[in-house]
């Protein structure tokens, strides 16, 4: 299994969810371009986040691997799937579904932008700064993860600038038209709006073999609200797709 993080996160956040599945299943977390320890790129496009996916996949995944992808993440593994050229035994996409939503994340990204990290010399001290701008304290603390402790000070390990200025292809889906044959889990949460009935047409478009699967009262941040019910549905989902 290969699990992808969303926007603004890293491997970290679904270290219990890898943990859970890996006494069955060889799982692989890496973080996507512009997050966590991977390289910075100017390019966020899904074609060029597939394209380095499948690469990673050739270099370090023995057999053709479920993709679990998260929001951002969701998309990155949807790409792969429909360009097809990575053998793959099933498909997860966690809360996200193949379209171009209205959310827009710049106004996070600005507000991270101007913390001023001369005047902050801890997390907490950043937390104070950033609180009148995100008052959400989960949310807060979520993006503050990103924060990471250099000699001289703090510095975020993610690429705010290239994620500012490439926030339409995050929130779009660059990718051609065309359909995967591949199995699918859509999992999404009943609180979130992110899968709709009037989205479900769009993603059986493209991935007539799909299942949906709803997670009572989560949100969007499903496998951090309910890990045990993502769990299991990871688990039935790999077991039917032969994995």
């Amino acid at each position: 299994m290969v699990i992808l993080h969303g926007l603004f996160g890293s491997a970290v956040n679904w270290r219990r969810i890898a943990d859970a599945l890996c006494h069955r299943w060889q799982v692989f977390s890496p973080d996507l371009p512009n997050h966590g320890d991977s390289p910075w790129t100017d390019d966020m496009s899904y074609p060029a986040q597939a394209k380095v996916l499948a690469s990673f996949i050739s270099d370090h995944v023995p057999d053709n691997p479920i993709i679990i992808g998260h929001s951002m993440g969701g998309k990155v593994a949807m790409a792969l799937a429909l360009e097809g050229g990575t053998p793959l035994a099933g498909l997860v996409v966690v809360d996200i579904a193949p379209v171009t939503y209205p959310h827009s994340h710049r106004t996070l990204v600005e507000s991270m932008n101007a913390l001023d990290l001369t005047a902050v010399h801890t997390r907490r001290d950043a937390e104070r700064e950033l609180e009148p701008d995100i008052p959400d304290k989960a949310l807060r603390q979520f993006l503050l993860q990103n924060l990471r402790s250099v000699e001289g000070g703090l510095r975020w390990r993610i690429n705010l600038d290239v994620i500012h200025r490439q926030m339409d292809a995050l929130t779009g889906f660059d990718i051609a038209p065309g359909h995967s044959d591949i199995p699918a889990l859509f999992i999404y949460g009943t609180q979130s709006d992110y899968v709709t009935p009037q989205i479900t047409p769009r993603i059986m478009d493209r991935f007539p073999n799909a299942r949906l699967r709803a997670i009572q009262e989560a949100g969007h941040w499903l496998h951090a609200e309910k890990p045990n019910a993502m769990i299991d549905a990871l688990k039935d989902f790999a077991e039917t797709a032969g994995s």
